[in-house]
């Protein structure tokens, strides 16, 4: 079962005209972002090229929430396109445009129109960890082994 929250947001300049984000299925985890580039200008991004797309969208979210920037599947699959610090984070205190870092790993050249859904924004509780200093750590089965150690 999941809970509803509050998430106050506004549509800067830009990206007046633009549908606000919005889940496209009964059980969908994230609402998709679109991009708010000019009608004229749409981008182009290059393969091995990144930039950082504008939204037109700012929010306000509660406090003990962040927002992830996540990819979306299909841009991924088709086009090698993805979010590149996916997830990238959203703080409750941040107030200013949410901007999607794409990165173009596929080989050809890929337009970005304004509209076109470019991330998915998952709405997540935090926790907020006490750290406290000690000697030593309780052991376990699994150790120090690393990156490829579990399932052996």
């Amino acid at each position: 079962m999941s809970s509803s929250i509050v998430v106050s947001i506004q549509q800067l300049p830009h990206g007046e005209g633009l549908a606000l984000p919005a889940y496209q299925s009964a059980h969908a985890a994230g609402l998709d972002l679109l991009a708010a580039v000019a009608d004229s200008a749409p981008m182009i991004l290059a393969p091995g090229c990144h930039a950082l797309i504008p939204t037109g969208l700012t929010i306000a979210l509660p406090e003990g929430f962040e927002a992830q920037v996540r990819p979306r599947s299909g841009l991924a699959a088709k086009h090698g396109v993805t979010v590149l610090n996916a997830p990238g984070t959203i703080d409750a205190d941040y107030r200013g445009e949410i901007g999607v870092l794409l990165i173009n790993h596929g080989a050809e050249p890929f337009p970005i129109r304004r509209g076109e859904r470019v991330a998915q924004l998952v709405i997540a509780p935090v926790a907020r960890a006490q750290l406290v200093a000690v000697a030593a750590l309780p052991s376990t089965d699994r150790g120090d082994g690393g990156f490829g150690s579990t399932g052996r």
